[in-house]
């Protein structure tokens, strides 16, 4: 059977195959406890260890038990979109009608829902290398172009307006951020937001900026969503993280005005609506009850990060900029391969741990860089790290013998 010719544009997600590795070595006597070998501790997954509090899932309990399951409106339950205003409000000071707002099937959806909205066949689309690979994968699902702009230390691993400005040519339609950003965890400067932000209005572009992790957001000076620097900013964001509801799949967009019936309509013919189910559910994540779980959880999740890097700096597996948000480590392994795909492999095998390499990442150096995700207990990266030191030791004592894993 043939296959359409967009897929051509579409690469492979090696995260995956190091995964299923890691599940099958996971599985095997070197992991067997009852056979004097190690369970596997998996960071390599982009997953929240935590889960919907009460509240939430009684929520979804009442209403399958109250029978309210039926669709809603394409663009979202209408007190769903209200109380997702009111937290812009409560939490970053802004005043977001609630009319901008469109419920989606998780922020992968509302990622299509925006790109098929704006991108024509062979409009370019700028983004930061390192960046997450499916946000590049939705713009070329759209039959338009991602154009990866490398992006260092020295600008926290973001797109800034000078690199933009320099990029910007004929075909080029707009730029796609995340700020917060998987897989580094480093924000865009909200000064230099406002300063992109300009440079893409001042062409006639759009900005959008996927901020599915600003819930998780540990500096005052990063936490600020970029909706701040006009209406004509479109927001992608989702419950899935800091809002503990990855499985649910529930997410929503912030929209101009203008481009809302253009959604609509989209969402309406793809998707009919987000889960009722969910979309009910996700009532109770803005009841103070909830909310002061979840700002345990992002203490948690700092904790981690306070704890994490520092390990990674002292055993030659640098992080030369502190994330700042989300669970991400981004940490260069130059120090002790040259590939961080061929590192990744023997550390499963050698440490018991699951990484993940940066060749999904970018295509720009991003060998030499590997992710450790902190969406674990403190226990299990304590644990993690030591087997990483001890396993660093005794591979520099012994002779190298590394085999390549393609």
């Amino acid at each position: 059977m043939r296959t359409a010719g967009r897929l051509e544009h579409i690469e492979p997600f090696y995260v995956m195959e190091c995964a299923k590795a890691a599940t099958e070595l996971a599985q095997s006597p070197l992991c067997d406890p009852a056979r004097g070998g190690r369970r596997m501790i998996f960071l390599n997954i982009g997953e929240p260890d935590f889960t919907a509090p009460p509240l939430v899932r009684e929520a979804a309990e009442r209403a399958l038990r109250d029978g309210r399951t039926q669709y809603t409106d394409a663009t979202g339950l209408g007190a769903l979109r209200e109380r997702i205003a009111a937290w812009y409000g409560r939490r970053f000071g802004l005043a977001i009608a609630p009319e901008r707002i469109v419920v989606t099937a998780g922020a992968s959806a509302a990622l299509q829902l925006a790109c098929l909205a704006l991108i024509d066949r062979d409009d370019e689309v700028l983004l930061p290398d390192p960046s997450y690979p499916c946000n590049r994968h939705f713009v070329a699902a759209a039959e338009g172009r991602a154009v990866l702009l490398p992006a260092g230390p020295a600008q926290r691993f973001q797109l800034d307006a000078a690199g933009v400005e320099a990029a910007w040519g004929d075909r080029t339609r707009g730029v796609l951020l995340a700020s917060p950003s998987n897989p580094t965890g480093t924000s865009i400067d909200p000064d230099e937001m406002g300063r992109i932000v300009r440079a893409v209005r001042a062409r006639g572009g759009f900005t959008i900026v996927d901020e599915i992790y600003l819930g998780l957001s540990y500096d005052e000076r990063y936490g600020h969503s970029a909706l701040a620097h006009g209406e004509d900013v479109i927001s992608v964001n989702s419950f899935s993280k800091y809002f503990s509801m990855t499985g649910w799949r529930l997410g929503w967009l912030v929209l101009p005005p203008s481009l809302v019936p253009a959604v609509e309509k989209l969402a309406q013919n793809l998707f009919i609506c987000a889960s009722t189910i969910a979309q009910r559910a996700a009532l109770a994540c803005f009841e103070p009850e909830s909310i002061g779980e979840y700002e345990r959880r992002r203490g948690e999740f700092r904790a981690r990060r306070d704890l994490v890097v520092p390990a990674l700096d002292a055993m030659g597996l640098s992080v030369p900029v502190a994330p700042d948000g989300a669970f991400y480590a981004w940490a260069d392994c130059s120090a002790h391969a040259a590939s961080s795909w061929d590192f990744v492999f023997e550390a499963m095998r050698g440490a018991q741990v699951a990484l993940t390499p940066g060749r999904d990442f970018g295509r720009h150096g991003s060998e030499r860089w590997l992710r450790l995700s902190y969406a674990s207990a403190l226990p299990q990266l304590q644990e993690a790290l030591a087997r990483l030191q001890d396993w660093l030791s005794r591979r520099r004592q012994a002779p190298r013998n590394l085999v390549s894993n393609g």
